[in-house]
């Protein structure tokens, strides 16, 4: 009798994985996984993703496609130029594979996503190009116990990292002053966004994001299944001289991004509908003490900008990464305008009736409340079913 774990299912997609001795394509077919980026090195990564047959992926990109896109970017076609990046690169991945669930995401990671999506997340995959962006995604992940694995690539070469919180050596453990003054050199003295910093894009040919792209998938397809990986460290490949080689990075225990949440309690309320009076009136009916409750905001909130020489004033209410210089400038004396910044709202607050998304937080997100007892983490989860 033939053994029935030996037979191959020409009609069944995934019969050439099933055959891997520690496969588990139901597990696959389960897993969350949210793509930060879709350019070269995230189209490689959704397609990997969507050929596995991974249940559910997140893509994040705020960008719409070039032309200069197309010679490295393997999901994108010359009909798709002006589109957003998230949503073309969606659209490919329902045409590889049906059974791939895809929510394009047209977002800011910084101001767009709430922490709720990383909580729920298996794995995070980062396919950015800066900084800042990376040490967001870093701390988020931290906050709420999700694994993440960064990728770079410049020409012909490329590294990427894999995190996995708590006791992970994490991103930012690894970073130096100069990648701080780096960070810091986008924004100006009064802490508002410079508009273009970076006067070029970075190089790349399309064979390096494959093989980047590549690694990061299989990194994941390991963590999903269990499998060992070594976390805390970054694998280098040097395209020129075809050497790969590894460093570990060492964990600081100062280190910021080491911040974890505890578990949230869940509230039906929704960013866009509900305001912080709502909020703050939800965790009074639960504390028994929500008089002197306030919101805590995790993103610094630009209330207005005023200047001192001609005393006008112009209210914004953007938070704070979204804030560029070249919106401070005075309309009168042309001189550069100071913001007034927000970072928690009261009951007595007159900012207390607007709306969650008013004062920057995204939707399904995951709140600090400060009572009198003590600060207590809530999850905006009238958000969810937005982002089945």
């Amino acid at each position: 009798m033939t053994d029935s774990a030996l037979v191959i299912d020409d009609d069944d997609r995934y019969s050439r994985l099933r055959l891997i001795g520690w496969w588990d394509q139901e597990k696959l077919a389960a897993a969350r996984i949210i793509v930060v980026g879709a350019g070269a090195l995230g189209n490689e990564v959704l397609k990997n993703l969507a050929l596995l047959g991974v249940g559910r992926v997140y893509v994040v990109d705020f960008d719409e496609i070039e032309e200069s896109n197309l010679t490295r970017s393997v999901l994108f076609r010359h009909r798709d130029c002006g589109r957003p990046k998230a949503e073309a690169a969606a659209d490919a991945l329902r045409d590889m594979n049906p059974d791939t669930r895809v929510t394009p995401m047209a977002a800011n990671i910084i101001t767009d996503v709430g922490l709720g999506l990383f909580r729920d997340a298996d794995v995070v995959i980062g396919c950015l190009d800066n900084r800042e962006a990376r040490l967001w995604v870093n701390r988020q992940c931290w906050k709420v116990n999700t694994p993440w694995i960064d990728g770079g690539i410049q020409e012909i070469n490329g590294v990427f990292k894999v995190f996995v919180p708590p006791d992970s050596a994490c991103y930012e453990c690894a970073m130096t002053e100069n990648d701080y003054r780096l960070i810091n050199l986008r924004y100006s003295c009064p802490l508002l966004r410079q508009d273009d910093l970076q006067a070029g894009k970075v190089p790349t040919a399309p064979t390096i994001s494959s093989m980047i792209g590549a690694l990061q998938t299989q990194e994941a397809l390991k963590l999903l299944h269990g499998l060992p990986v070594e976390s805390g460290k970054a694998w280098i490949f040097n395209g020129v001289a075809n050497q790969f080689y590894s460093t570990a990075f060492q964990r600081r225990d100062d280190c910021l991004s080491h911040e974890t949440y505890p578990d949230p309690i869940e509230l039906p309320l929704s960013a866009k509908s509900n305001t912080a009076r709502d909020l703050l009136a939800a965790v009074g009916e639960q504390t028994g003490d929500g008089s002197k409750a306030s919101l805590l905001l995790d993103r610094d909130l630009v209330v207005s900008l005023g200047c001192t020489n001609c005393g006008i004033s112009q209210s914004v209410m953007r938070p704070l990464p979204l804030v560029g210089m070249s919106q401070a400038v005075c309309p009168e004396c042309k001189q550069p305008q100071l913001p007034e910044l927000c970072h928690e709202v009261s009951l007595d607050d007159g900012m207390a009736d607007r709306t969650l998304a008013d004062l920057g937080v995204p939707p399904y997100d995951m709140v600090r409340v400060s009572t009198a007892g003590g600060e207590q983490v809530y999850q905006l989860a009238g958000d969810r079913e937005s982002l089945a």
